[in-house]
């Protein structure tokens, strides 16, 4: 799929905390016209929790819901059952990978209630479609077994996360193309901000495989969320066509990069700029308004103009977004405002390029 120059159009990240998914759906395609995303829900169900939504079909995955009695409480949990005969699982999931038979890892209504609400939706003519799927990073660094191993660090499963992951992402995108022809995946590893630390034992090698290894079911646009610092050096170096980070309270990790935000503005990739917070707090008319974002987003930028991109392609090569997924707000009327302010601010940017 060719590039498109975004010229700084408005989307999310993908959470919100709506319970009812059609009014989830309802608020974003009030909001975002032009590049409406699929809400997920995580305060309607803990299997829509961004750990748990993709995790239906992997081999020896448990997932508990709470159970509350007089004489026990067992939390919401998920992880993986070593105990299982996972023989039959694995072989079944290599096949489906190696026969490229996505329709094998679905996502039902009950993991994404948001997604299929979302697909039901009619007379949508967008410019493009965004999806989003739990990265392997974050995933095989977050579920464990019961012994306390990540996933990603068992000998034999952790080769299967990203090609699971891979065949999630593959299907995602060939419902989203009912929709539009342009789809957008964005794969979200808010782990990253870890990378580099004792307790994270993974090369940069292994996170870039990890990563391509999803890309590759992705044949049209992927991107590559992180809200929170990190070594971008290592994003960047992916074949990822869609850099997505919080710009509201993380601005200057990116700005550490300027020669690999060159060379990545080069090869027409996006820069996702998160810009709108998705707090309460942040959030309050006397807090922020477009003006106030649109300095700060400027002042975001003004490193990489100094280091000489030029303002306009920024603009252009851009995305605008929440900060991260609008979930951890208490109301759908604080996602509203938080999706009127993106518009806005999107509106008047585009009104100033034009």
């Amino acid at each position: 799929m060719p590039s498109i120059e975004f010229g700084c159009l408005p989307t999310v990240i993908g959470s919100m905390p709506h319970t009812d998914p059609s009014a989830a759906c309802s608020q974003v395609i009030h909001y975002l016209k032009d590049i409406p995303a699929w809400p997920q829900l995580p305060k309607r169900s803990f299997l829509e929790n961004m750990y748990v939504q993709f995790s239906q079909g992997f081999p020896g995955a448990v997932v508990t819901e709470e159970i509350r009695t007089i004489t026990r409480r067992e939390e919401e949990s998920i992880y993986i059952d070593r105990s299982q005969d996972l023989d039959r699982p694995l072989e079944d999931l290599y096949a489906a990978y190696l026969e490229n038979d996505i329709d094998k890892y679905p996502v039902s209504p009950d993991y994404a209630a948001g997604l299929h609400s979302f697909l039901a939706l009619k007379d949508l003519s967008p410019l493009a479609v965004k999806g989003q799927v739990t990265g392997p990073v974050t995933w095989g660094l977050t579920i464990k077994d019961l012994s306390g191993r990540f996933v990603l660090y068992d000998d034999i499963l952790g080769d299967a996360v990203a090609k699971f992951l891979r065949l999630k992402a593959s299907w995602q995108e060939k419902e989203l193309r009912k929709i539009s022809p342009n789809t957008i995946i964005f794969v979200d590893e808010p782990y990253m901000v870890a990378y580099g630390a004792i307790s994270v034992s993974l090369s940069r090698e292994r996170v870039i495989s990890l990563l391509e290894e999803v890309f590759r079911g992705i044949s049209r646009l992927k991107g590559v969320h992180c809200c929170g610092n990190t070594d971008w050096s290592v994003l960047l170096d992916t074949s990822a066509d869609i850099i997505s980070f919080d710009a509201y309270n993380y601005a200057q990790s990116l700005s550490l990069y300027p020669a690999e935000i060159k060379k990545f503005l080069d090869r027409k990739g996006t820069i996702a700029w998160g810009i709108v917070p998705n707090d309460e707090e942040s959030l309050a008319k006397e807090k922020e308004s477009v003006a106030s974002l649109k300095d700060r987003l400027e002042e975001a930028m003004a490193p990489f103009t100094r280091k000489g991109i030029p303002f306009k392609q920024l603009i252009e090569q851009g995305l605008l977004t929440p900060s991260c997924g609008l979930a951890p707000l208490a109301t759908e009327e604080a996602s509203a405002r938080a999706l009127e302010l993106l518009a806005e601010l999107s509106a008047k940017i585009r009104k100033h390029i034009s």
